[in-house]
């Protein structure tokens, strides 16, 4: 299972909805808990550097993660994941995203937008052999009320 803040997973819409029509991404800061949990505590949003056809691909910055990487250094939280929106299409991985899947550690926290509006979000792993990914849960940290907007995520609480 992977847990995401709330807060974060605004964050993480609100960037998907701002990139469309092209794909936004973004690295996930967190722990792992003994139980094999992801628990992210943030975000890094990175501009989409993809060359060519963005709506369909994504390449965080690699300054970006090496910056991030050397912050983390010494502590308890690493990159646990990345996340990407799928404009106009499913929250699933693509053949491309399988295509790139090469750090099975890593979790792929995918939201669909369509027409602008990211109305569902995935998390899936990939096997070691990066052949296929599977879906796990996704849950949100704080489970109070919260003032969503209608259709944002609320599948997911």
């Amino acid at each position: 299972m992977i847990v995401i803040p709330r807060a974060v997973l605004k964050t993480l819409a609100d960037a998907a909805e701002a990139a469309y029509p092209e794909e936004a991404c973004a690295l996930l800061i967190g722990r792992l808990r003994g139980n094999g949990d992801v628990v992210v505590s943030r975000a890094e949003l990175s501009a989409n550097l993809a060359e060519g056809a963005r709506g369909r691909r994504f390449e965080i910055d690699p300054a970006l993660r090496i910056r991030i990487m050397k912050g983390l250094r010494g502590g308890e939280e690493r990159i646990v994941g990345h996340f990407h929106s799928h404009p106009d299409h499913p929250a699933q991985p693509s053949a491309e995203d399988l295509a790139r899947a090469f750090e099975p550690d890593l979790v792929w926290v995918i939201a669909a937008v369509e027409g602008g509006q990211a109305i569902h979000t995935t998390a899936h792993v990939v096997d070691e052999a990066a052949r296929q990914f599977r879906e796990i849960p996704l849950r949100t940290a704080d489970w109070g009320p919260y003032p969503a907007q209608p259709g944002l995520f609320e599948d997911q609480i």
